[in-house]
């Protein structure tokens, strides 16, 4: 059986082999198109293309091909529609520079699109002047690395996503850079997709947009000055890990937005300098470990309908309000995070201070109702309503309070 298997390697695999072919694509070869190579082509074929400009849209891959630029050709769309549609399994486009997508408000045109795709590998691409970057649709198991994605988003209603996930699943999105467009990246039904190692830097809504997708996890990028960092909503089983969600400003900007999301982790996060660092709503079960909270306007928003959450081993570090709350009800636990606004004292030495602290301020629950009030953030009056507060809560949960304050800020750099 084993010597009848060695010669059916033996004899089948050779000619399987010999099958893929290489075409090079320039301005004088005997192929001088994109899409007349890609005719021609068969299947596992290799297209090279040569350095140069070449003015193709609608260029599509219904065949199994890798199509390689040397020295990073441009394709370029000319402004009338998609330029490259992939409809086929075992797809690679790698190290070109795609520009001047067409716009419509009817047709979501991209640079790239892959439709119902396996085994996908999108990678050192740069794109510019475009609508959509790269978007995936109902296509599975497949990777976006390493590309430069940069638009001139102007408004939401004529831009579109960097890179957009509609119905896929076990995706890995990694390396990338992303920004000057509608979200950075956008998923939507996706579930397992992986994203780590991407910059989502000045897009106009979103660094990161999640919708009804389930067991994904981002982790170690950045989301920064976006109109708002990143959202996950109507979601359950995120990780979310190592991030840096920093200058995300604005009269409705936040570092991450919850809307109900169930059983995630938020661990090892950088929240630094964002109107609201998290914007928390109806979401239950998720773990708060290891983050740092540095000079945001509101450290965390927590709106109604949270229950059962933990928030341990936090750094609330010099924002104007650590914790807003707007009911009251309390069913989160606040326990060993390092306020840098706790007075308490530690008589024991045993790092844990020996007075519960109360994040949450009576002028923190008076802003919320009325924002005006804001321009009396550091008068003397707000001080003795905080105080008069936390000395007899009547408006925040009296069981509202960190019982073991850290007395010392908490490393994370383990964590990280």
């Amino acid at each position: 059986m084993c010597r009848l298997l060695f010669y059916i390697v033996l004899f089948i695999l050779p000619p399987l082999v010999s099958w893929a072919n290489t075409i090079t694509v320039c301005e004088g070869c005997k192929v001088s198109s994109i899409k007349e190579a890609v005719k021609v082509a068969s299947a596992y074929d290799t297209i090279v293309v040569q350095k140069g400009v070449y003015r193709e849209y609608n260029i599509g891959i219904d065949k199994p091909l890798t199509l390689l630029g040397e020295n990073q050709p441009t394709i370029d769309g000319m402004d009338k529609g998609e330029i490259i549609t992939i409809e086929s399994d075992h797809v690679t486009v790698d190290g070109f520079t795609i520009i001047n997508v067409g716009t419509s408000y009817t047709t979501d045109y991209a640079a790239i699109r892959v439709v119902k795709s396996t085994d996908f590998l999108i990678q050192q691409n740069t794109l510019e002047r475009l609508f959509f970057g790269i978007y995936l649709e109902k296509s599975n198991g497949g990777k976006v690395l390493h590309n430069t994605i940069k638009g001139d988003a102007v408004n939401e209603y004529n831009s579109g996503n960097g890179i957009q996930l509609w119905y896929c699943k076990d995706v890995e999105v990694a390396n990338n850079s992303v920004r000057n467009v509608r979200d950075g990246i956008y998923l939507e039904f996706s579930d397992n997709i992986h994203i780590h190692n991407n910059k989502s830097i000045d897009n106009l809504r979103y660094g990161l947009h999640f919708m009804f997708s389930n067991n994904d996890s981002y982790t170690k990028n950045l989301f920064e000055n976006n109109g708002a960092g990143v959202a996950v909503m109507f979601s359950k089983h995120i990780e979310m890990k190592n991030n840096v969600f920093r200058k995300n400003w604005g009269t409705a900007a936040f570092g991450l937005l919850l809307k109900e999301i169930n059983d995630a982790e938020i661990i090892g996060n950088v929240f630094e300098e964002n109107t609201v660092g998290i914007n928390i709503e109806g979401s239950n079960r998720i773990d708060y470990r290891h983050n740092d909270f540095i000079n945001n306007g509101w450290a965390m928003k927590v709106r109604g309908a949270c229950y059962t959450n933990t928030f341990q081993f936090n750094n609330f570090l010099y924002n104007s309000f650590d914790v807003s709350y707007n009911s009251k009800l309390n069913d989160n636990l606040f326990d060993q995070n390092f306020w840098s606004n706790y007075t308490g004292y530690d008589l024991n030495r045993n790092g844990i201070g020996d007075v519960p602290y109360r994040p949450v301020k009576l002028f923190s629950y008076i802003v919320n109702r009325t924002p005006e009030t804001i321009i009396l953030l550091r008068s003397l009056f707000i001080d003795i309503i905080d105080f008069s507060e936390k000395v007899s809560p009547v408006f925040t949960p009296d069981n509202l309070m960190d019982e073991h304050p850290r007395m010392k800020r908490i490393d994370h750099d383990s964590y990280r």
